[in-house]
């Protein structure tokens, strides 16, 4: 692997020896709810990003059955939201799926509905299975489909079903509570009964997906998007489309960013979300860079490799990118392309001017696979 090697032996760093007096004085200090700096100086300022969360991989085959069991055995009104959560080995304690963003996979019966209600966290979905599924955000009722992502922006009144004569819909779930909750901000409110539906079915969509055109007499004054569902029978065409006259990405193919249509700028203020098209056969290379990752594969199957351990994944497997951590996407197939869709971190990196990446330049920009 292509790693720098520091010494905190070297002027500038903290290299203080222990004495029995300065032991004494550290004590001291402690009864006075203080410190010495220089004692962990080089613990909370690392030479380069330092993640706590490690790879992981979770098999869409092997969660299934037990994400329908819950439905089985609790009801959306018992649970207010029925979901089985991802968690990273590492992040336990913050219930976070990589960094500081959680991500679970709910499921819905026909004629179910969850309670309205709103949080300070921000949310959004992207649907895996199912059919005639719903949400209905702040008023808006909008129809979901496979691939369909979903947003549900910080404080706006939500909640979601599936009509009587509709499918079992089974989606994921991306939010960014425990950043929220580390920023000690977070809240939750129930709305009494159901809201009312302030505007036509799929308005938003309808409204604000057309092709580079925005209404030129509606007002939006919110800080994210208005536009709340980004249909998958619109995306991969648009993917296909920008794969005819674009070059391809060494690193991530054809990588395209939802957005804000009025802006163009991320779909909300915390949270970003991608899709990329890895052309048949494409072999990505390896790079890093700061913001944790959230992906599931949409479309084909191929392989990941992150910080040298290869993880294999197919049609609707979710799989983590800590930040910093060396990654290469990998398209199994000869004969089709591949989809990865993704929600990170990066408009709180980017907005706190915390974004740096490095290439991997050994050995062609692949990584060596560690046994």
């Amino acid at each position: 692997m292509e790693e720098q090697h520091y010494s905190d032996d070297v002027y500038g760093r903290a290299r203080v020896n222990d004495t029995p007096e300065l032991e004494a004085y550290y004590k001291e200090l402690e009864t006075l709810g203080a410190g010495a700096l220089w004692t962990v100086a080089n613990d909370i300022e690392p030479w380069e990003p330092r993640p706590n969360s490690v790879p992981m991989l979770w098999k869409y085959d092997d969660l299934r059955a037990l994400v329908l069991k819950s439905s089985e055995l609790v009801t959306p009104e018992q649970a207010g939201r029925r979901v089985v959560y991802l968690v990273n080995d590492k992040r336990k304690d913050v219930s976070a799926a990589v960094g500081w963003l959680y991500t679970g996979i709910q499921v819905t019966r026909p004629g179910e509905s969850t309670s309205a209600h709103r949080h300070r966290a921000s949310a959004l979905r992207f649907i895996m299975e199912g059919s005639k599924g719903y949400t209905v955000v702040d008023g808006n009722k909008i129809m979901l489909e496979v691939n369909d992502f979903v947003i549900t922006p910080n404080s706006t009144w939500h909640e979601h079903g599936v009509e009587a004569d509709g499918q079992t819909c089974i989606w994921q779930d991306g939010l960014d509570i425990p950043l929220v909750n580390a920023l000690e901000a977070n809240d939750y409110a129930v709305f009494d009964g159901k809201q009312p539906l302030d505007v036509p079915l799929n308005y938003s969509p309808k409204t604000y997906s057309g092709v580079g055109l925005i209404p030129a007499d509606v007002q939006w004054d919110k800080p994210y998007s208005p536009l709340f569902k980004y249909s998958w029978s619109k995306v991969y065409p648009a993917l296909l489309e920008a794969l005819d006259v674009n070059p391809i990405d060494p690193f991530d193919g054809i990588h395209m960013r939802y957005s804000n249509p009025l802006t163009g700028g991320h779909v909300m203020q915390t949270m970003s979300a991608s899709m990329q098209l890895l052309p048949k056969g494409f072999k990505g290379k390896a790079h890093k860079h700061t913001g944790s990752f959230v992906y599931q594969c949409a479309k084909g199957s191929g392989y990941s490799i992150i910080n040298g351990k290869r993880f294999n994944w197919k049609e609707r497997d979710i799989f983590c990118v800590p930040s910093w951590a060396w990654h290469e996407h990998h398209n199994a197939s000869e004969t089709e392309d591949a989809c990865l869709f993704h929600f990170n971190d990066l408009p709180v990196i980017e907005g706190l001017g915390l974004y740096q990446d490095r290439v991997y330049n050994e050995n062609n920009g692949h990584q060596n696979i560690k046994e």
